[in-house]
């Protein structure tokens, strides 16, 4: 080959999608996996230069055979992390298919199970599970950088151009539509709700919150800011309650006096610092309701992080508590540290969902890629949130423009009382201080479930949760 010769261009990725036919009882669906390229447009001297593959996007579609798509509902789901494929919605609460993958203390054996899910969500409304760019079989293209999806902005911006495809080319716009995430999908779909009207003009039905964390001063444990310990009292109170730390109370009483605390006396007592007289009633306080011991709050400085919560409340029986669920325990590798070496609940899970997914997308969806499918991956670390610099990451501005610039958004928040990583009290304290008209607050609903952050892999809040949805859905339809 001579010198001068030009290597050949690659070929220009296309969309790989498979199209499946299936039936679960009286539900005829099909569905359609695989990846759909993102482009965007190049503009070089003020002059259209084509559009260029940037990444390739994995997602998954279910639709009903035969339904009205002007009155069908279609559903767009995803997960958080961030890093989080949509697995866990998908094979857990929402899909056609779910998978076994047990509860605390009958925990599923590999090689585990999926079995049909006959309360899925596709009975009332067509679904679209969507893996954000480096996870599930989400990559950018050659030549591209991840890093340019990694972050807020970008991160809406890529799965709302999703969206937007996805609904032209199915012919979906007059269609009820809805937003489903979990974790920080939340925040993501928060923030979609506003972008997709403001980018797009595409007006949404409903936006479903699952373990919603819409501002991060709420969560976030840094120096100097007091909210996450007063907001997630109340979860450590229900912690210390399942685990038999309150004896024969009932939760509600006990989430009710943690309530009152958190909203009055535990606040003003943080903000005294030095000057706090009552130091003394106020440990054995926090105390009493997390089930710590007095010494341990007073060496903490009244103020105690989750981890260390999860790694020290049942520290005198040498067990761990999770952190998405803590009703799960665990055994750590010694019982003498500050923070737990890995998350129980998280762990006790992992295995059943992966193993799911990986059969599933072959077997049943008949879709092929060699690429590991990224359950929950480091890979798009660091996060960029260079639009917050110097303020807290929130997108409860967004979500409060977009309802008040559209009065029929309806808007669903469903958390679990034994969720340590997006506490409930933290929800309602954010739900509260939205930019909206009284009016408007009717059309936030919020359901609790005494559970964890995947509330559904305990069975009757499982059961519980799929109607909830299914029952947002339809009254949010406007039908």
């Amino acid at each position: 080959m001579a010198d001068n010769d030009e290597q050949p261009k690659p070929a220009d990725p296309t969309d790989d999608l498979v199209t499946t036919s299936h039936v679960i009882g009286d539900l005829a669906y099909t569905t359609t996996a695989g990846r759909v390229v993102l482009r965007r447009e190049v503009i070089t001297d003020g002059k259209v230069d084509g559009h260029v593959a940037k990444a390739e996007v994995f997602m998954t579609s279910y639709t009903v055979d035969g339904a009205d798509s002007a009155t069908r509902p279609v559903t767009f789901a995803f997960n958080g992390g961030p890093g989080s494929s949509s697995v866990w919605l998908h094979l857990g609460v929402f899909g056609p298919r779910r998978v076994l993958s047990g509860d605390t203390g009958d925990l599923a054996k590999p090689p585990y199970q999926l079995v049909d899910n006959t309360e899925t969500l596709l009975r009332h409304s067509d679904l679209v599970f969507i893996d954000p760019v480096s996870t599930g079989y989400s990559r950018a293209t050659k030549g591209e950088k991840p890093g340019d999806f990694h972050g807020f902005a970008s991160d809406i911006e890529s799965v709302g151009e999703i969206i937007r495809l996805w609904t032209s080319r199915n012919q979906r716009w007059l269609s009820p539509k809805f937003l489903a995430g979990e974790s920080y999908g939340t925040l993501r779909a928060a923030g979609l709700a506003e972008h997709l009207q403001s980018r797009h003009g595409m007006y949404l039905n409903g936006v479903m919150l699952i373990s919603s964390v819409l501002d991060f001063g709420t969560i976030d444990f840094t120096e100097g800011n007091d909210l996450p310990y007063v907001l997630f009292l109340p979860t450590y109170a229900a912690v210390a309650h399942y685990h038999g730390l309150h004896g024969d109370r009932s939760l509600e009483d006990v989430l009710a006096e943690a309530e009152e605390f958190a909203a009055r006396d535990y606040p003003w007592a943080l903000s005294q610092g030095s000057r706090l007289a009552d130091r003394e009633a106020i440990v054995a306080k926090v105390a009493a309701l997390t089930g710590l011991k007095p010494d341990y709050v007073d060496r903490v400085n009244l103020r105690v992080e989750h981890v260390r919560f999860f790694t020290e409340v049942l520290r005198d029986q040498r067990k761990v508590t999770g952190r998405l669920d803590a009703r799960f325990t665990g055994r750590d590798v010694d019982y003498g540290r500050e923070l737990f070496s890995d998350d129980p609940s998280y762990t006790a899970i992992l295995g059943a969902y992966t193993a799911a997914l990986n059969h599933y997308v072959r077997a049943e969806l008949e879709y092929a890629n060699d690429l590991p499918y990224e359950i929950l991956t480091g890979n798009v670390h660091p996060w960029s949130y260079k639009e917050f610099e110097n303020a807290s990451v929130t997108v409860a501005n967004k979500l409060a423009a977009a309802m008040r610039a559209n009065n029929n958004l309806k808007v669903h928040v469903a958390s679990g009382y034994l969720d340590g990583a997006t506490p409930y009290y933290a929800a309602e304290h954010v739900l509260a201080h939205l930019a909206i008209s009284d009016e408007l607050r009717d059309n936030i609903e919020t359901k609790y479930y005494p559970a964890g952050h995947m509330m559904y892999v305990h069975e009757p809040s499982r059961l519980q949760q799929s109607e909830d949805l299914a029952a947002f859905v339809r009254n949010a339809s406007n039908r």
